[in-house]
């Protein structure tokens, strides 16, 4: 595509070793492209004084979207562009350049116009510094191919880095990071790891297959089922934005009356847990179990001592 675009754009025709150059490939790459985009239809015309170009007037159709697909992708683009992840965020203006680049000029107008008026997460957006780490292309490489990754692991202290390897199953990007759930051989056991503490990645050739049929809300939601099973009373305003963000699945509900729910899950981490209830204020009520209320009374013991 890219060799029909710059024969269809130059203003002069260009020799094999011109095009060979420019791609940094060899001019028996370019002899075969030329052969493949003529098994294709492409007119495709060469002067043995002035090189290879296009014929007057060939133009490839223009990838052409409605202003509803456009809007659609300006949001997608959006959201990778708030990304922690400064991989992710320079991929996605690559991304976000090339489509300009073929639309009609009115399209292209209407996508400019978007651009800075969609904002998708502005806390993450304008809040936070973008990140360096774990490199998302490697960790969606190898978990389309099946096949086992290493990489060095940070710990949330950061005081310890430790060599892993993993079957990767599944990319999941949670609030504010992405993460990659997968076997762990040292642990023996499926884990989770967040992409901007894993360094040095590499796919090994070994392929894996998944050591049970295990669907991807299981994978999501499964570790956490081990937990200790935890009740809570949720006051009707805050409701929604409660189950939007809670970090595991809920498995029962009762309504209690009229503006309380009575919410049951499990959880592993009950120290996070109870940082995370602690947004919502009164409105969510720990019911058990006891240690969980016990951590709320000695951090808001804590708060209290720093005002």
């Amino acid at each position: 595509m890219k060799l029909i675009l710059m024969l269809q754009d130059s203003k002069k025709k260009l020799t094999v070793d011109e095009l060979a150059e420019r791609f940094g490939v060899s001019r028996r790459t370019i002899f075969r492209d030329f052969n493949v985009l003529s098994e294709i239809n492409v007119p495709v015309t060469w002067d043995r004084y002035s090189g290879y170009g296009v014929m007057d007037g060939y133009k490839i159709p223009p990838l052409m979207f409605t202003s509803r697909e456009l809007a659609t992708i300006m949001v997608g683009l959006n959201f990778v562009k708030s990304q922690v992840d400064k991989m992710l965020v320079d991929d996605a203006k690559g991304v976000e350049v090339k489509i300009k680049n073929v639309l009609p000029d009115e399209l292209k107008q209407f996508m400019n116009s978007l651009d800075d008026r969609t904002v998708v997460d502005p806390f993450l957006h304008f809040g936070h510094e973008k990140k360096e780490g774990g490199n998302w292309y490697l960790v969606s490489s190898a978990i389309s191919q099946k096949k086992t990754m290493t990489f060095s692991y940070r710990s949330k202290s950061q005081e310890t880095v430790t060599d892993r390897k993993v079957d990767p199953y599944l990319l999941v990007f949670y609030r504010d990071h992405w993460n990659v759930i997968g076997f762990s051989h040292k642990r023996q056991a499926i884990r989770n790891f967040v992409l901007d503490r894993m360094s040095d990645v590499k796919i090994l050739e070994e392929k894996f297959e998944k050591k049970s049929k295990i669907d991807t809300e299981a994978l999501i939601f499964g570790s956490n089922e081990s937990g200790q099973l935890v009740e809570v009373l949720v006051d009707e305003s805050a409701d929604r934005a409660f189950r939007a963000n809670l970090p595991t699945k809920i498995f029962k509900e009762k309504e209690v009356s009229s503006k309380k729910i009575k919410v049951s899950f499990f959880f592993e981490n009950l120290g996070f847990l109870n940082e995370w209830l602690l947004q919502f204020g009164e409105k969510v009520e720990i019911v058990s179990p006891e240690s969980l209320k016990k951590n709320r009374r000695e951090v808001l013991k804590k708060m209290l001592e720093k005002c």
